[in-house]
């Protein structure tokens, strides 16, 4: 047994987490709240001071706990990664978008791997925790932290484990969510399990190695994309015969096995479903293989936002309005419902598209006041009132929040495009029209 393991057992060994974000403050939270010291790391001075005057900032980070681990000095954040000295164990938890050109944008990871390398020391260990492609742990991660003059297997620990966050989830938080752990080697895996099974109420699943666990986080979302991308090519389809398609949908989910329930929308958002295809065709390519049903289901619920930007004009049309110059109000801007995170939010791609056509479109969002989109920042209406809904041409429901008053929305509309299908449990329907 390594003496890290021993530390881990006995609660004596100092955790790390760079990348203070959706992920990673969870999971600082989680690590201190199981008696660890707990070091988070991150570049933006404003989350590091947030932090440490316990001031929280992600929906699933409950307030008072991060208050007392704080007081009590199990919790501290900074900027000077030369703390990653003192760390036994660090995990990489930031951000991995798409560039301008939808390849992945991993240089977070490197920079992240880069800044932990001078600090490195004898029985450490290392789990990147961030989406990626298969083979980022093995291929890109290990050459840089063995830089350090360690080597991986022997010196230090190096493992992949996906993160599994799914924010606004009542049930599944990062405590009680299964974990999937792939080593570099089996004793990387053992020690890295070691860690979590320390730290979380739920299962570790080993996999024989990083590129293992890489995939299988792919897998967990391309297998919803392309779902969603089936159900969204459907409704568009059913609109054009006249079918209810969301009632489909329902009576579909009535067969107890061999189905499960996927449902259209303006298109898809948030930190992971709209990316990680991208991940995995990127790197297909580099086989010589095309995903082509993956890429054909990315096609589709890219498509999105601009089909629900056409359907919307084509509700006013029947009213004789132009799409240039109406007011059009879009209600819910966040990815989904009941959450504050926007991160690649679809409406506000359909935001956009109504605006290229000439529209004026105001917002009302309880969760998001403002956002920012290409450093411009928008600021939603203050309040949902008869006066703002009946000002609207059109109301376009983008996501389906439950502090909404729909049926008050539908009282005072002129005309109303429900993309979510928020609306279906009000009988009278004549200004309603669904996706």
């Amino acid at each position: 047994m390594s003496n890290l393991k021993d530390k881990l057992l006995n609660k004596s060994a100092t955790l790390g987490v760079v990348g203070l974000g959706y992920v990673g403050l969870p999971l600082a939270v989680e690590k201190a709240k199981a008696g660890y010291k707990t070091i988070g790391f991150d570049v933006q001075v404003s989350k590091v001071e947030m932090v440490n005057i316990g001031k929280n900032y992600i929906g699933d980070v409950v307030n008072e706990d991060l208050e007392e681990i704080v007081k009590s000095g199990l919790l501290s954040a900074t900027t000077d990664f030369a703390q990653v000295a003192q760390a036994d164990c660090v995990c990489i938890c930031v951000p991995t978008p798409l560039d301008e050109h939808q390849q992945p944008d991993i240089s977070y990871v490197k920079a992240s791997a880069e800044s932990i390398v001078p600090y490195m020391h004898n029985d450490m260990l290392i789990i990147l925790e961030s989406t990626t492609y298969p083979g980022t742990t093995e291929e890109l991660l290990k050459p840089i932290l063995e830089k350090s003059g360690l080597k991986c297997g022997e010196d230090f620990y190096l493992a992949f484990s996906p993160e599994r966050v799914d924010p606004g989830n009542l049930i599944y938080k990062t405590k009680n969510t299964p974990k999937v752990v792939g080593g570099i080697t089996p004793k990387c895996t053992d020690v890295a399990a070691a860690l979590y099974e320390s730290i979380l109420e739920a299962p570790i699943h080993r996999v024989s190695s990083p590129a293992v666990a890489e995939m299988e986080k792919i897998l967990e979302n391309t297998y919803r994309n392309v779902n969603i991308g089936l159900v969204n090519e459907l409704a568009i389809l059913s609109n054009k015969m006249g079918i209810n398609f969301w009632e489909v949908v329902d009576a579909a989910k009535s067969k107890p096995y061999g189905f499960q329930a996927f449902y259209p929308g303006p298109g898809l958002g948030g930190h992971c479903i709209p990316l990680d295809p991208y991940y995995l065709s990127w790197k297909a390519r580099e086989y010589g293989f095309h995903t082509s049903m993956i890429e054909s289901s990315m096609m589709v619920n890219d498509r999105m936002p601009e089909y629900c930007a056409e359907r919307a004009s084509k509700i006013l049309n029947r009213q004789r309005k132009a799409m240039n110059g109406s007011r059009i109000l879009v209600l819910g801007v966040a990815y989904k419902q009941d959450i504050e995170d926007y991160r690649v939010s679809p409406a506000i791609r359909v935001i956009e598209e109504l605006e290229k056509e000439g529209a004026e479109v105001v917002y009302f969002d309880p969760y998001v006041p403002e956002y920012r989109e290409n450093e411009v920042v928008k600021t939603g209406e203050p309040e949902l009132t008869a006066k703002l809904i009946k000002s609207a041409d059109l109301v376009v429901v983008t996501t389906a929040h439950t502090m909404v008053d729909y049926s008050f929305v539908q009282q005072h509309a002129k005309a109303i495009f429900d993309t979510k299908n928020a609306m279906k449990d009000i009988n009278n329907r004549e200004n309603i029209e669904l996706l």
